[in-house]
């Protein structure tokens, strides 16, 4: 039988039309409505790659915020010998809803890109790849609103005053107070690396360096693909990586226009390994997805039903990383690898999504 649940953000759980006493289920989960369900009600369930999706798992528990929502379960996976068992007898199934009368919400995905660079500034490499500047400030706000703990304040000391930190225009013209970690060709490629949040630099002496996300100037990401919808000049069904890339070819001179729109800049560092994300543990292609921790722990087992690459799936993913744009309790963005056709599948990819948080046995 389903039972209607509202997880109030640290402190109790609300069970709807019901008596039970206050209980915590999970840390840093804001109000999200969960409606229980069986692991027969999960859409093709029994088509699942168990080993799979129990490796994905281990892997995560690596970090320590999936540790400490799942404990001692992570020790057990690595000792089942029947995955599908051990998920059924080891977790109970919530359907994650934005409400009672909408349901659904929306998959997108990415990928790490790969970008061409050297370590000293030379035609055609001319675009710096910035490390967090030293003169950005950020404000851990939780010390003084503990309901805060999950924003940051960003900004830069002018006189005595924090202001803001420099736009992406802005910082196109100022000398920012930052390391260079090497410079590319391309500044619509800079870009969408800075979208993905991690990728690869293939430098001209043959090297590779990886790089990730380290920090960003503080102001509101904005979608440039809302932009040229906007401003009429790609339709809403037509939007897509590839799109933006093909409008950016066929319009050059207005490249900078666009790119501006969006005041947001993210800065990077050095990785010794490839794509990681908020969790830092290494991506797993199509079992990592990046989700809005405002409502969904990182960390968190979920399951996904959605239409990718024009068939429908249906597959266990671990919340390993967040994203400026995923917005939202039924809203993920799937990661896809690193090479061309993981570009292709994660630039296409916009699907309805239904999903479902998997949470340790007993807890309501």
């Amino acid at each position: 039988m389903t039972k209607n649940i509202i997880l109030i953000l640290s402190i109790s759980i609300v069970f709807l039309g019901c008596s039970k006493e206050p209980k915590i289920l999970m840390p840093q989960m804001p109000q999200t409505l969960l409606t229980q369900v069986d692991f027969d009600e999960l859409p093709n369930w029994n088509n699942e790659k168990y080993e799979e999706a129990i490796s994905s798992f281990v892997n995560s528990c690596q970090s320590t915020k999936t540790k400490k929502i799942y404990s001692d379960l992570c020790t057990k996976a690595q000792q089942a010998k029947d995955a599908q068992i051990f998920l059924e007898n080891s977790f109970d199934v919530y359907k994650i809803q934005h409400s009672q009368s909408r349901p659904q919400g929306l998959l997108t995905g990415y990928y790490e890109p790969s970008l061409r660079g050297s370590l000293i500034k030379k035609e055609p490499y001319i675009y710096p790849i910035y490390n967090a500047p030293k003169d950005l400030i950020t404000v851990d706000l939780s010390s003084i609103y503990p309901e805060l703990k999950n924003f940051r304040l960003r900004g830069r000391i002018e006189g005595k005053k924090l202001v803001p930190y420099y736009t992406r225009q802005e910082s196109n013209s100022e000398a920012l107070d930052a390391d260079i970690i090497c410079y590319t060709d391309s500044k619509i490629d800079l870009f969408f690396l800075e979208v993905q949040g991690s990728g690869r630099v293939n430098l001209d002496t043959g090297e590779t360096l990886f790089i990730g996300f380290s920090n960003q100037n503080g102001h509101k990401y904005k979608s440039i693909g809302k932009y040229l919808i906007d401003i009429g000049e790609v339709s809403k069904e037509d939007m897509s990586l590839q799109s933006i890339r093909k409008w950016f070819k066929e319009n050059p001179q207005r490249v900078d226009e666009v790119l501006y729109y969006n005041d947001s800049l993210v800065f990077f560092d050095e990785r010794n390994h490839a794509a990681s994300g908020s969790l830092g543990v290494v991506l797993t292609p199509e079992r990592s997805v990046a989700v809005d921790r405002n409502f969904i722990p990182l960390g968190s087992m979920l399951f996904l039903d959605a239409k990718i690459n024009n068939q429908n799936e249906s597959r266990i993913v671990m919340a390993e990383d967040t994203g400026g744009a995923i917005k939202g309790s039924v809203r993920a963005d799937m990661f896809f690898g690193s090479s061309y056709e993981a570009e292709q599948s994660a630039g296409m990819l916009k699907a309805p999504l239904n999903l479902w948080i998997f949470l340790p046995k007993g807890l309501n």
